[in-house]
């Protein structure tokens, strides 16, 4: 009886300490956005608007520089993600997009809160003061 509770025990940590051993999943963007552009000009205008809503809707997550160190980051179950990396340059304008508005795990659906909703990505993100600003915006934090 000693030896199948132990077993089971065992069997039990094991699979307990499974979980922290696994590799993050992997944010899937589906195909149809990663090909998508932002016809937004990225101007000082556009910045200057897409400043505002980061201010808005992301710095208390991913902070001032876009590293993911905002006051709100240290609360999440997950590191927000880091505007200034490789990984994040590389990703395109329709990702970013998907992103935002899709939402995935701590990261919120920015659907119904950032102007620019799927049927407008398609042709454009939408008019001024949209996600396309906010994205430009965002692809300053790489220069900075």
């Amino acid at each position: 009886m000693k030896s199948i509770v132990g077993l089971l025990a065992t069997m039990v940590m094991s699979v307990f300490l499974s979980g922290f051993n696994q590799e993050p999943k992997k944010w899937v963007v589906p195909e149809k956005y990663q090909q998508m552009k932002n016809p937004v000009p990225s101007d000082a205008n556009s910045i200057k608007i897409g400043k505002v809503m980061y201010e808005r809707h992301c710095l208390s997550c991913h902070g001032i520089t876009g590293k993911g160190d905002g006051k709100k980051a240290i609360k999440l179950d997950q590191t927000p993600g880091n505007f200034t990396t490789t990984a994040f340059r590389e990703e395109t304008e329709g990702a970013i997009f998907y992103k935002m508005t899709a939402g995935h795990k701590d990261m919120p659906s920015f659907k119904r809160r950032i102007p620019g909703n799927e049927d407008e990505i398609e042709g454009s993100f939408g008019k001024t003061g949209t996600a396309g600003d906010l994205i430009n915006y965002i692809r300053t934090l790489n220069k900075k």
